[in-house]
This record gives C-alpha cells, structure tokens and sequence, in this order.
C-alpha cells in the first residue's frame, strides 16, 4: 500500500511539473501592427519544446501555414479565418506565413532551443523575402534574432 501511494505521488509530482513547464503563446494575425501592414505580432518568438502556440484572428482573412519546421515536428496548415494551435515539438526554427499575405511578408519566426535548421530556415526567409512584393525587411529582421 505505501509502495502504491509513493508511486501515485510521484506520477503526480512528474505530471504537475511536466505541465508547469510548457507554456501558451498567442500569436496575433493583424492587418495593422507595430511591425506594419498585414503582421503576425509577435513576429518573432522564443520558446521552449512542448509550448504551443495559439494563432488568433484580430482582423479577418488571415490564416497560418508551416513554411519549414525541424525534423520530428509536426507541419501545420490552417484555414483562412480560423484559430489554430500548434505544439512546439521538437527543437529548432519553424517558419511560417500567411497564405493570402504572404505577397506582403506576412510571415514570422519561432525559435525552440538550438537552432537545428538554421540553414533551412534561412533559405526559406529569403525565399519568401523575395517573392514579397511589400516589406522586403520584415522577415529578415525576425530571422536576425536567432541565435
């Protein structure tokens, strides 16, 4: 019987801080922003694996899509109008954007821990940063932060 209870309490201790440690991070889909026209604010985030991240709808006909995300995580595609939520599931760069915005660099940067693909992440900023017809620095600014 104590072997039970000291074996229940320490399950519970492990799923108490398991998930104290992962946090809740809303991301904005704006038109109008501190970063410009047509932003997700925060463009730029830092976050720990196992967070997720809530895309929230300020202003209508945004979404969120996965433009690159490390090995083992899981890409995501949303639909335009609609929340979503991501888990931030393994470590690296997820970059992503706004599909009917992105024309206008409606994109953003999440770091989880290492950098892992860096070198990915960053052909896929300047993919996008060219392909932009409006806030060429936009992107580029965000992708600057990690390290």
């Amino acid at each position: 019987m104590k072997f039970h209870s000291a074996m229940t309490a320490g399950l519970f201790a492990a799923m108490v801080s398991t998930s104290a440690m992962a946090a809740e991070h809303v991301v904005e889909m704006k038109n109008s922003g501190a970063d410009g026209a047509m932003v997700f604010e925060p463009g730029y985030l830092e976050a720990e694996k196992g967070d997720t991240v809530k895309f929230v709808m300020t202003d209508p006909a945004h979404n969120s899509v996965s433009e690159v995300v490390p090995e083992g995580a899981e890409s995501w595609s949303g639909a335009i109008n609609k929340e979503i939520t991501v888990t931030l599931d393994a470590e690296g760069v997820y970059v992503y954007k706004c599909t009917p915005h992105a024309p206008l660099n409606m994109a953003g940067v999440i770091k989880v821990g290492e950098p892992t693909n860096y070198d990915e992440a960053k052909a896929a900023v300047e993919k996008l940063t060219a392909a932009a017809a409006t806030n060429k620095d936009r992107l580029t600014d965000y992708f600057s932060q990690v390290k």
